[in-house]
């Protein structure tokens, strides 16, 4: 290994740190692909600053949304990061069932380092860096809305929550150029983190990634939660609340008890690796399976975490494109908060095969099976919501239809998973693999995507492409079968997960579809892209001003599309569980108010883009031991905390007037606009004013 170059300043940076230094020296497909990704990270960081420089953008991008504490804007940018970080996880998870299916009898193009780092990413990426901010986007952009409020609880700590988030995923690229990642997997486990077993940079790369993460998810429950509890419309009860309001709710409280328990983990696995404590280790009282407690006491809570707000549209997407209200709902509530606390109930299963007594893996078996009682009592309120019921198969009800089909087969090799003795059989085989992507895919993205396609005409003002977005819809679905049914058989059969070569030919054909697997899902990802494109495109045909495209229920349909800053002129007062649908069917949902007032807004601030960048340089600084970085970005940071506390003018009044011509924009457009039937609802006659059903 070369030596430092310049480690006063440099730490333990070295040329060969660099993957296409690595590339030049051993041109092996190993390093010729490792390089190929940092070139491509680096190549559109450089498109990215050329076009905002020759758009001369900086300025715009800067004042409109950089700085920007409207809970709008921070969630779209929480759902750009989590698309562009899902790109990258979908392109390992090529690379990595590419492999497999090409490594029958053969060590095949990728070396046995670069697949673990592969793994890791894959895992850490998938659940802290895009089901997390997309989640977080999506809850963002849409509670404040339906519970009538102008913003959230703290928006300048929604903010720091989300400069945290992309501090974190900036490291976790920043990985691909400098350095290589992590090989201990997406849970980090001791030994394979600790410093004598692995003493290069990248465990710390996903350290400190994941505790900026986490820090930044924590943040957010405590927001979110504080502004469902306190910012509600007058006369908005907690049962008078959308369904999506409640799954977030419950997600902010998951998120504020298990996130600490990682934030814990992680930061004493860095005090193991930097200043050589032993929490952790072999030696000197450590014990690796405190590590495996913490980190699966936020876990098991983190799989509801990622799943819940998908619940909660579901229900909204079933309800809407059913024409109907969404049937049992306090039972839906009921499940929701059951599987809340349950969550904390069986963390213990993942070590069914750790050597604990009989009794414990039968109390948290009984307990896992369990928590699929209130899961089941979903799926069957749907059901019932969809019957009988004016169903129409649009991009987003088409998922909700897959996800269910899909996670109740997933939820069947669940129970199989529930029994101890079942699980020791398939435990670290591809069969577990499969079961929690049949879970996460199906019950995460597949929601996900759905209010993506569901809300982007409220959040843009036109609506997506439908025919493209079908054409995504069949790629999710078809290359979900194809890449993950094969490996409960190649589980069944014994095929270890984390494999890079394998040896029985026998399985050459359930390899080769699941790379066939892989492959659609990623033309899904490019079809949703493409899809995307059109519509802008063809965006002054679809538009929607009047904000209610399909006849939506809750309060966020109520306003323009896209929705002012401030989102409602005068605050709603709700008087029953639908208020909004239930103005429209009395034909008074859009009257003018008597009066207009000014509005108080929060300022605009850079103290959040501050803060995140020196999250990242401090993160930074300590992957590579460059110190006076680390103690430069913590300095900012404190500083600008500081600084902040002084600062008293931190609101702006929007004029009354200014508010009255925004509202009679839109008013007009609501009166020019003709009520649409459901069979229009797809074609241009669609402004954004659905015919209200009876």
């Amino acid at each position: 290994m070369s030596a430092p170059v310049w480690p006063a300043v440099l730490g333990r940076f070295d040329w060969h740190a660099l993957p296409f230094v690595r590339a030049w020296e051993n041109p092996t497909a190993n390093e010729i692909i490792a390089a190929g990704a940092g070139a491509v990270v680096v190549l559109s960081a450089l498109f990215v600053v050329v076009l905002l420089t020759v758009l001369g953008r900086w300025g715009w991008l800067w004042r409109e949304w950089l700085t920007s504490l409207d809970h709008k804007k921070i969630g779209i940018m929480y759902v750009v990061i989590a698309f562009v970080m899902l790109a990258r996880a979908l392109v390992e998870a090529n690379l990595m069932r590419l492999q497999q299916a090409t490594a029958i009898n053969d060590p095949g193009f990728i070396g046995p380092e670069h697949l673990a780092q592969l793994f890791s990413t894959h895992g850490s990426i998938m659940i802290f860096f895009m089901a997390m901010p997309f989640l977080t986007g999506i809850i963002n952009y849409i509670v404040p809305l339906q519970i009538g409020a102008r913003d959230v609880a703290f928006p300048l700590l929604n903010a720091i929550g989300l400069w945290l988030t992309g501090a974190g995923a900036a490291l976790m690229m920043v990985s691909l150029v400098i350095g290589r990642f992590s090989t201990g997997g997406w849970s980090g486990y001791p030994p394979f983190t600790e410093i004598e077993f692995n003493p290069g940079v990248g465990p710390d790369y996903w350290i400190w990634a994941v505790t900026l993460g986490s820090i930044a998810s924590t943040l957010t429950g405590i927001n979110i939660a504080v502004t469902i509890y306190k910012m509600r419309a007058p006369g908005m009860k907690l049962m008078r609340m959308q369904m999506f309001c409640w799954t977030s709710l419950c997600t902010a409280i998951l998120m504020v008890f298990a996130m600490p328990p990682l934030t814990v983990a992680t930061v004493l696995l860095a005090l193991d690796r930097y200043l050589g404590f032993h929490f952790f280790t072999n030696a000197l009282g450590g014990n690796m399976m405190h590590y495996a407690n913490l980190f699966w006491m936020f876990g098991h809570p983190e799989v509801y975490i990622v799943i819940l707000p998908a619940f909660g549209i579901y229900s909204e997407v079933v309800s809407t494109f059913s024409s109907k209200e969404l049937y049992g709902y306090i039972s839906l509530v009921i499940a929701t908060m059951a599987i809340a606390a349950l969550s904390f109930t069986v963390w213990l299963h993942h070590f069914f095969t750790m050597g604990q007594s009989p009794t414990i893996n039968a109390a948290f078996g009984i307990a896992t099976m369990t928590i699929g009682v209130p899961t089941g009592v979903k799926i069957y309120n749907w059901i019932w919501t969809m019957f009988r019921g004016e169903v129409r198969f649009s991009t987003p009800m088409l998922y909700s239809l897959a996800f269910m089909m899909t996670f109740v087969l997933g939820g069947l090799t669940g129970i199989i998973l529930a029994f101890p003795p079942l699980d020791y059989v398939v435990h670290n085989t591809l069969f577990l693999v499969a079961h929690f992507h049949n879970m996460l895919i199906p019950g995460t993205l597949y929601g996900m995507i759905a209010a993506y396609t569901f809300w982007f005409p409220k959040a843009f003002g036109f609506r997506l492409n439908e025919t493209w977005g079908r054409i995504a819809c069949a790629c999710w679905v078809i290359g979900f079968y194809l890449a993950f049914m094969p490996l409960y058989v190649l589980g069944a059969a014994g095929m270890a997960r984390r494999t890079l070569a394998v040896f029985e030919p026998a399985y050459r054909s359930w390899l080769y579809a699941a790379e066939l697997g892989a492959v659609i899902l990623f033309c899904g990802l490019a079809a949703l892209l493409i899809q995307l494109w059109v519509s802008i495109r063809q965006r002054d045909v679809t538009r929607v001003l009047a904000g209610d495209p399909w006849d939506g229920r809750g309060l966020e349909w109520a306003t323009s599309a896209p929705p002012p800053e401030y989102n409602f002129a005068n605050l709603p007062h709700v008087e029953q569980r639908f208020a909004f649908y239930d103005d429209k069917r009395k034909n008074a949902p859009y009257a003018r108010p008597p009066h207009y007032n000014d509005i108080e807004m929060p300022k605009n601030s850079a103290v959040a883009p501050i803060i995140g960048i020196a999250g990242a340089a401090t993160g930074f600084g300590l992957v590579w031991y460059m110190w006076w970085l680390a103690i430069l970005g913590t300095l900012v940071t404190v500083a600008t905390v500081v600084a902040r506390s002084f600062v008293r003018d931190s609101e702006r009044i929007i004029p009354a007037e200014e508010v009255q011509h925004t509202e009679e924009i839109w008013l007009s457009a609501v009166h020019r606009a003709r009520p649409i039937p459901r069979e229009l609802e797809m074609t241009q006659a669609n402004q954004g004013l659905a015919e209200a059903s009876v």
